[in-house]
């Protein structure tokens, strides 16, 4: 496994991510163990959740689930750079959601009581909150380092202005700020290429791009017809809209002889201002298959076909829309 700083901080994670968002919904308890002890056994050292994941308001049931495989002896919870998340709707009331200092804090306390550890490795924001000034997050977060709740703080589906925003209130208060964005980055859906990206390498933030096989529109869906069957209504939908365009996709990784999921993720881990894709394995199968894209590399013209059939954004802004 090949290991890089996650952004500018110390901190070495490796270069793909464990998504952990299947577990309870889609892998079962014990198939959920049998994924994470994998992804040691492969030197994957990198775990990412969120609070809400289990979709059961409230429960935060992967939370869970990971809670009570870091019990298990073999030191699991030392080897893991665990990541998890504040923001979305744990409860009825107005305080159980977004990033008030009340709910950050409250947040904080569940996850780590569900997770059955001391401490969060990258407390990220899962979205950018309009409503809350940043000294009342940064005070929380600050408030949460010094108590050792959390060691590093990252961010999730901001724009290349929040991000801004954010450093330079955390400067102002001499505290590190963000370390890391988790952003939406395939080879569909290349706006982050604009704004969020150049931002966050001109920060010194790394990046953890999520769902980089486009909810399986990316991983040869047209030979696949379980693909189909699983893929939900919103990929369904696109599929047919792009059949063309993943036609031609397939087609050409036909011809290099890869698959296209491990194209796909092969494309996302090539940009440098990427720290480590997010993969979301349902099984053990699926994520050892993973490891192949870490192995291909891309020439100029294998760069150029691509962006051929999958236009980008024209590069960074301005320059991309304007002289």
């Amino acid at each position: 496994m090949q290991y890089v700083h996650l952004g500018r901080s110390g901190l070495k994670v490796s270069r793909l991510c464990l998504g952990c968002m299947n577990f309870g919904p889609e892998a079962s308890e014990a198939e959920s163990f049998r994924i994470m002890d994998r992804a040691l056994e492969h030197g994957i050292n990198f775990f990412d959740t969120a609070n809400v994941y289990g979709w059961k308001v409230g429960e935060g049931v992967t939370e869970q689930i990971m809670g009570r495989w870091f019990m298990q002896a073999g030191g699991r919870r030392e080897k893991v750079v665990l990541a998890t998340k504040v923001y979305g709707r744990m409860g009825d009331w107005p305080n159980q959601s977004r990033l008030s200092a009340v709910h950050i804090r409250r947040a904080c306390e569940d996850s780590l009581r569900r997770l059955k550890t001391d401490f969060i490795d990258l407390y990220q924001m899962h979205h950018i909150d309009r409503e809350t000034p940043w000294e009342e997050i940064w005070q929380a977060m600050e408030q949460l380092h010094r108590e050792g709740k959390i060691v590093y703080a990252g961010s999730s589906n901001f724009a290349g202005w929040h991000i801004a925003q954010a450093q330079e209130a955390a400067k102002a208060r001499h505290f590190m700020g963000l370390v890391s964005e988790q952003c939406l980055y395939n080879l569909t859906a290349r706006t982050v290429e604009l704004e969020v990206l150049p931002a966050c390498e001109a920060y010194g933030i790394g990046v953890i791009p999520y769902s980089p096989l486009a909810g399986g529109l990316l991983g040869g869906m047209l030979g696949q017809a379980t693909g189909r069957r699983r893929a939900s209504e919103e990929v369904q939908k696109e599929l047919v809209e792009r059949r063309v365009q993943i036609e031609g996709y397939e087609k050409l990784c036909s011809e290099w002889g890869e698959r296209p999921a491990d194209v796909a993720l092969a494309w996302v881990l090539q940009h440098q201002a990427v720290t480590a894709p997010i993969i979301g394995p349902r099984t053990v199968e699926q994520l050892d298959g993973s490891l192949r894209a870490l192995e291909i590399t891309f020439s100029r013209e294998t760069r150029r076909r691509l962006d051929e059939l999958f236009p980008g954004p024209g590069g960074s802004a301005p320059e991309a829309f304007a002289w």
